[in-house]
């Protein structure tokens, strides 16, 4: 690959300079009152980026992955029941997940490139008559298919139903990019990740927590000691951390929610669904369209291209990477080969995300598919060029 090339995969993510450099600190001593300054701010910008107006920020060196098996092991003990539709990749690991640590998981299945079947969310929380359910699972933005589902949709199911179980959300691929809102949507515990919209290295799992899960945290019964929230927030109390922080990561996401604050959130949202239109206005140039079954499914952040017959997903991403060093994302599970996924979030632009088009189309000629060189590029620059001055002042 090309250092020089931008990523266009849906994590990690491009890293703007400023916030390498923002890593790039001497050791300090992470039980001293200098790393108590620097803690603060990033836990705080969390709380603003979530839309927490209560709760705690739990900054775990981790993924994403360590992000959900915290949620989990911090709330819930072994037989335990959960509720979760399976519609693409990133909800089965985390239903994988559960399943490892001997809770039950009754599955919802539901066909990729749907999002999560409300309807179905609110039936089988109406038939569950004694609060079998503890927790219900619900992936925001899955990644493998690029659909977002209505987190908000799921909440307003749980109260049709009367339901008291807690809403745990995957926000790894859309906090930072696309709208969410903690406090609005009920959200039990959030996760994230530092190598997304919050583009960072990986290394962080970044989660928020209602204080219905900290209460939970007192008859939970699943093993935990590295992710132990009990030990995290009692450190937090005297401004550090139980065992050795990143300290570097947590330095950087500080600086990283400082330039999302900069441009507005409300503008980085726009921005994405800006670029994620463009990519969808060039993906309808080439006859091929979003593997999401509907619009009002469509990611801002990945959208995986849906191929026609003969054409191997694969097969490009692996031409782009030898040939142009470009990166771009392969399906997996279910879609392997049928899609190959545009990553389009955090630190982009327009004139970027451009290059990622042109390059898709030389290598899909030199695989020798139906395509005219230029053609989605010129539909997302017809797209870009009607949008940016509007972007420009809203911005102003």
């Amino acid at each position: 690959m090309s250092f020089q090339n931008p990523v266009f995969i849906p994590g990690p993510t491009n890293i703007p300079d400023s916030v390498r450099k923002a890593c790039d600190i001497p050791t300090i001593d992470h039980r001293s009152p200098a790393f108590a300054r620097m803690f603060k701010p990033a836990v705080e910008g969390v709380r603003r980026v979530l839309k927490m107006t209560e709760g705690e920020v739990i900054l775990l060196p981790s993924t994403g992955t360590g992000g959900w098996e915290a949620a989990v092991t911090n709330t819930l003990s072994p037989g335990d029941t959960v509720l979760a539709a399976r519609f693409g990749m990133f909800s089965h690991r985390w239903i994988d997940l559960c399943q490892r640590h001997g809770l039950n998981v009754q599955i919802i299945e539901t066909p990729w490139g749907q999002g999560a079947p409300l309807a179905a969310i609110e039936a089988a929380l109406k038939a569950d008559k004694t609060g079998t359910i503890k927790a219900v699972l619900a992936t925001h933005n899955e990644t493998a298919t690029g659909v977002k589902s209505d987190i908000g949709g799921i909440r307003r199911a749980m109260a049709a139903a009367g339901h008291g179980a807690m809403l745990f959300v995957d926000g790894v691929s859309s906090i930072g990019s696309m709208p969410f809102e903690f406090a609005g949507w009920g959200v039990d515990v959030a996760v994230a990740g530092s190598q997304k919209g919050f583009m960072l290295p990986a290394g962080l799992a970044i989660l928020g927590i209602s204080p219905k899960a900290i209460a939970a945290m007192d008859t939970a019964r699943l093993p935990r000691t590295f992710f132990d929230f009990k030990d995290m927030l009692t450190s937090y109390a005297r401004g550090g951390f139980p065992y050795t922080p990143p300290v570097g990561l947590i330095a950087g996401l500080a600086h990283a929610i400082d330039l999302l604050e900069d441009e507005g959130l409300e503008n980085v949202y726009a921005r994405h669904h800006r670029l994620a239109e463009g990519v969808r206005r060039a993906i309808t140039a080439w006859g091929m369209s979003p593997y999401a079954v509907s619009p009002d499914l469509y990611s801002d952040t990945v959208t995986a291209v849906k191929l026609p017959d003969g054409c191997n997903g694969t097969d490009l991403v692996q031409l782009a990477a030898s040939k142009y060093g470009v990166a771009f994302g392969v399906g997996l599970g279910e879609v392997a080969g049928k899609v190959f996924r545009i990553g389009h979030l955090g630190s982009l632009t327009d004139v970027m995300v451009l290059s990622g088009l042109a390059t898709a189309e030389m290598c899909m000629a030199d695989l020798g598919w139906n395509i005219r060189l230029g053609s989605g590029v010129a539909a997302a620059q017809e797209f870009y060029r009607g949008t940016a001055r509007s972007l420009a002042l809203a911005a102003a």
